[in-house]
């Protein structure tokens, strides 16, 4: 391992400490209590019998309780989520994203948040076929919870705006992997996706910095980091085109099934961005409704961040859209 790989792994457990340490504090909070907000959490059901701890995801479903009727979606039965955290592929979990879950239960929605396998340890498609399973689950299970997949939305921000886009494209189009023709055959579809400041294709990621040479370094590491990470260096188990939705609908191919409305935020500041500007692009080309939104002065992940403005008009915007389409 040179030089370059150990500062790239030293900067990513960094980062990794910062934003579980981050997360933790903040679910100790005393209004991160999902009761406070009128929420039940449901957590650790399997939606894959496999010995990976990670195949389980949490529920999030709103109390019938007239205090907090006013404020979110009549039910049950209620929309649906099912949110994808991000991370790089390889750190953090549905633990550290219980906020995002939280957000969308208190409105209304029934949240099935996923765990799924990370990378380095489990390279791509694991991730992919991961979130595919879970879909699986949830296309069966939803009901029960109060769900109405009719009312089916996909969300995720950065690595999981990535595996969303990706199970969207799964749904749509007839493909050859195992696990995307499992999500298909459910005949179950979203009516609107959310990925939110996405790396839309992670092979040949160093794109991002021949566009813009400023990067810093200690971003342009972290962007190496994601495809090494997730993608090695091959030979790959299939197709690279569920790593790289952005690739898929550039080529412009009619789907078997519609594809459902697109909302896209995203920082000005970024890296990211790119990708951001040519998946809208993609999608109106391909006829599909697709509302990005630029936050100006933003970084990555800014919605993550309820103390700032943006952060909540983002999420004003995320629920207005979501009302228009669902």
């Amino acid at each position: 391992m040179g030089l370059a790989d150990l500062r790239r792994r030293a900067g990513g457990i960094v980062l990794k400490s910062l934003f579980e340490g981050g997360a933790r504090l903040g679910n100790m909070l005393p209004g991160a209590r999902p009761s406070r907000h009128g929420v039940e959490v449901l957590p650790n059901h399997r939606y894959f019998e496999g010995k990976a701890a990670e195949h389980v995801l949490d529920v999030y479903r709103p109390i019938e309780s007239n205090a907090v009727r006013a404020r979110r979606h009549a039910g049950p039965p209620w929309p649906v989520v099912l949110y994808v955290h991000g991370g790089a592929f390889q750190i953090l979990s549905k633990e550290t994203h219980r906020m995002m879950a939280l957000l969308f239960a208190r409105r209304g929605f029934v949240v099935f948040n996923v765990d799924y396998r990370l990378a380095p340890r489990h390279r791509y498609p694991a991730a992919i076929e991961d979130v595919c399973r879970a879909f699986v689950w949830v296309a069966a299970n939803a009901e029960r919870f109060g769900g109405d997949l009719s009312r089916l939305v996909l969300a995720g921000e950065s690595a999981g705006a990535n595996l969303v886009t990706s199970l969207s494209i799964a749904l749509a189009y007839e493909r050859e992997e195992a696990f995307a023709r499992a999500a298909f055959a459910t005949g179950v579809s979203p009516r609107a996706v959310v990925p939110a400041c996405g790396v839309f294709q992670v092979s040949d990621i160093d794109r991002l910095r021949r566009r813009k040479p400023s990067i810093a370094p200690f971003v342009v590491d972290r962007l190496l980091q994601t495809e090494r990470g997730y993608l090695g260096r091959g030979p790959h188990a299939c197709s690279l085109d569920l790593a790289d939705p952005l690739v898929v609908l550039e080529r412009g191919e009619a789907p078997s099934r519609p594809l459902a409305p697109f909302f896209l935020p995203v920082g000005t500041r970024d890296p990211l961005l790119p990708d951001t500007r040519r998946m809208a692009e993609a999608l109106r080309k391909l006829g599909v409704v697709a509302e990005d939104r630029y936050y100006e002065g933003e970084l990555h992940a800014f919605h993550a961040l309820l103390m700032r403005d943006a952060a909540r008009r983002c999420w004003r915007e995320t629920f207005a859209f979501l009302e228009e389409h669902l």
